[in-house]
């Protein structure tokens, strides 16, 4: 049985737990969105329902404070970034509601018989959202908000610890004028997320979470014939092939590590750099990554204390197996955990695969940009990378063989509110944010008129 509850990993305490949701509850969220959809969702225009979006992005500006506090209690993000990630999302929500007419315009195709012809782009109907507790605010809105403007209606259902943002986000989208039933928060169980997801009254389903709740979800949505996206885990590669600029480099290395507390699927988790660099490079971003400060707020504390465990094993492994340490120590206070880079890593080591979720950094020493790429592309992820390379053409054919579904060349942190976001491989399918991640759960639906 899932327990939802705000459990604080800085101290530990266990401030608010909130019951399971009923079979009836659970059957009754799903009412509520099919009748959105047949009643509002279906009646409604675009321009009407990105109004309506429009005043929930200026919420989450006004709440911004109150939401920031929130996530900061529920799963240790630094306040700053917390209040930053409500803006972020009320950032996401504008875009859609300005670009929702353009993204979804009809279509004209150019058809042999000379015919009137298009795509008309309308919801399908009530879609399930899975969301992590990483990003609170942000992964649900990149998700719920371009849905509704289509003309879906969103069952949700949040992280375990994240119930207090869940309900703050219902509420948000009920203040901003949506109708009951168009968002509906529910606190479901496992069990009762097949049972939702079999239910023929629901479309479509959108994870972000877990390899391993991804290959779950995604069985039983094409059990059902249900429309999927998934977006998963990650190992970013962070290549440094050529610059004058090491400080630059050494920067954005640090800040694509270190954000989220190094808790983020596009964070840059293998520090890749030139071996006429190393040395340089290595002393900075050491010295760099042994300065941040917990008292400081340059992170915060893991987001409990499984995830904890769980670094702290994978960590003692690869030392066991003969990686080197270089900056930490892989003992954490509580669930403070020291920021941590690793070198002297190997392909035979466990960790050369896997997803080191929190802030430790994993750095390698290649000689030429084929060795780079290969490097790049030998793990079973492909979410995204960062390319620190000032001949801009040779960054981008570097970028051209990398098994990726996002390139930032120049600089970590190149994300937009309408940047579309997403990778390949073990890090799922499709696409979020822009117009095609706002077209994924369309129907798009073809219109011919005789002469």
């Amino acid at each position: 049985m899932t327990t939802f509850a705000v459990m604080n990993p800085a101290t530990g305490e266990t401030i608010k737990e909130y019951p399971t949701a009923t079979a009836e509850e659970v059957q009754d969220s799903i009412g509520s969105a099919q009748d959105a959809y047949q009643n509002w969702a279906r009646k409604t225009t675009v321009a009407e329902r990105a109004a309506l979006a429009q005043r929930a992005a200026e919420l989450f500006h006004e709440r911004k404070d109150e939401l920031g506090a929130i996530i900061n209690r529920e799963m240790g993000k630094p306040l700053d970034q917390s209040i930053g990630e409500a803006e972020f999302s009320g950032d996401i929500t504008a875009a859609f509601a300005k670009n929702a007419e353009k993204w979804l315009a009809d279509e004209p195709l150019e058809v042999e018989d000379g015919l009137k012809t298009f795509f008309r782009y309308q919801g399908l109907g009530v879609l399930l959202g899975i969301m992590p507790w990483n990003y609170p605010y942000y992964q649900v809105a990149r998700f719920a908000v371009p849905n509704l403007i289509l003309g879906n209606t969103i069952v949700l259902k949040h992280a375990a610890q994240c119930p207090e943002s869940a309900l703050a986000l219902e509420q948000l989208f009920l203040d901003a004028g949506f109708p009951k039933g168009a968002y509906v928060n529910v606190f479901a169980s496992h069990e009762q997320i097949s049972d939702i997801i079999a239910d023929e009254r629901v479309q479509g389903v959108s994870l972000t979470g877990s390899e391993r709740a991804g290959a779950i979800v995604a069985e039983q949505a094409g059990r059902a014939l249900k429309k999927c996206v998934l977006e998963l885990g990650g190992s970013d590669v962070f290549l440094v092939l050529d610059t004058a600029d090491i400080d630059h480099a050494v920067e954005h290395a640090v800040g694509g590590r270190m954000e989220n507390t190094g808790q983020a699927c596009n964070g840059s988790k293998r520090i890749v750099v030139m071996d006429k660099y190393f040395d340089e490079f290595s002393e900075k971003f050491n010295a760099a990554i042994g300065g941040q400060s917990y008292g400081d707020g340059d992170f915060g504390p893991m987001s409990s204390d499984g995830a904890t465990k769980t670094l702290v094993s994978q960590v003692e492994s690869a030392i066991k197996q003969g990686a080197q340490v270089t900056v930490g120590n892989n003992t954490p206070e509580g669930n403070v955990y020291t920021p941590t880079v690793l070198t002297n890593i190997t392909p035979a080591m466990d960790v050369y695969s896997q997803e080191l979720f929190g802030p430790v950094a994993q750095l390698y020493k290649v000689s030429s940009d084929e060795e780079a790429i290969e490097l790049a592309n030998s793990s079973p992820y492909g979410l995204g990378s960062v390319i620190i390379c000032d001949d801009l053409e040779r960054a981008e054919q570097v970028g051209n063989q990398l098994d990726v579904g996002m390139v930032f060349i120049g600089a970590s942190g190149l994300e937009g509110a309408d940047v579309p976001f997403g990778g390949v491989k073990n890090s799922g399918y499709g696409r979020e944010l822009g117009q095609v991640g706002m077209l994924e759960f369309a129907n798009k639906k073809l219109f011919r008129f005789a002469e």
